[in-house]
């Protein structure tokens, strides 16, 4: 089983934390590190980005930053089955609110509340590793725009990249935000590597208020039967990116 929003909970089984003490370090580390959360409606396009702000050992809840969008809190709220998706330490989390979320109050605030998860994911296999992209010269994604949006071509900066996948950013919300969206003969531009030719899917939308207020959209998106030439050349633009990250790290860049 697949969920919409690209969480493939049960396809990674073998990366599953059952421990409820492991649970409860990873959760209040999550909490503690100001790691941001990715909150998302089973099936529904509806993200919101929250944070752990408590962990309860004794009655087993977990405590979560809300919206500040009152309608979306309560959609969220109404949600049978909430998924959640991290990061700690480079390493990639998943989670589910298999009963959902309900509203609470925490430190006189407005909260969420949800059992602790019966279990986690935790992958730490390097093709999800995401790296960041440059921003002063940006990787771009060319990508041929369906008859529907237009048509013709269009181009977005990349985020980060991975084995997996790339994360753009669409500033003028030129895809929408459908997720399992699916554009075809994308081409991404890799400096000192060359071109990469790919499907992209839409697997997770995500919309962004900047510092100086003016809106943008990342959009997550998987490789869809991306070559093993291609696949290779990925890996190669990332261990570009990491050694040129650790020799700044070393005061060599």
């Amino acid at each position: 089983m697949q969920e919409s929003n690209g969480l493939e909970l049960d396809n990674w089984h073998d990366y599953r934390v059952h421990s409820r003490k492991e649970i409860l370090t990873l959760l209040r580390n999550i909490g503690e590190k100001n790691q941001l959360v990715t909150m998302q409606i089973r099936g529904q396009a509806d993200t919101c980005v929250t944070s752990v702000l408590a962990v309860d050992a004794d009655s087993g809840t977990v405590y979560l930053d809300c919206s500040i969008n009152n309608e979306q809190n309560r959609r969220i709220a109404a949600a049978e089955r909430i998924a959640f998706e991290t990061s700690l330490d480079k390493i990639r989390i998943l989670f589910v609110a298999e009963q959902g979320v309900q509203t609470a109050s925490h430190g006189g605030n407005p909260a969420f509340k949800m059992a602790l998860p019966d279990s986690m994911i935790r992958l730490q296999r390097r093709e999800y590793y995401r790296m960041p992209t440059p921003v002063s010269n940006p990787v771009r994604a060319v990508v041929p725009m369906p008859f529907e949006l237009g048509g013709g071509s269009n181009i977005f900066p990349l985020a980060d990249i991975s084995c997996g996948g790339i994360a753009i950013l669409d500033n003028k919300l030129l895809l929408g935000n459908t997720i399992g969206n699916t554009y075809e003969g994308c081409k991404i531009e890799l400096p000192e590597i060359g071109t990469v030719t790919t499907t992209l899917r839409i697997r997770n939308s995500l919309d962004l208020t900047l510092l100086n207020s003016k809106s943008n959209r990342r959009l997550g998106c998987e490789f869809i039967d991306i070559s093993r030439g291609n696949l290779a050349n990925i890996q190669r633009y990332i261990t570009k990116l990491e050694r040129e990250r650790n020799a700044r790290l070393a005061g060599l860049g």
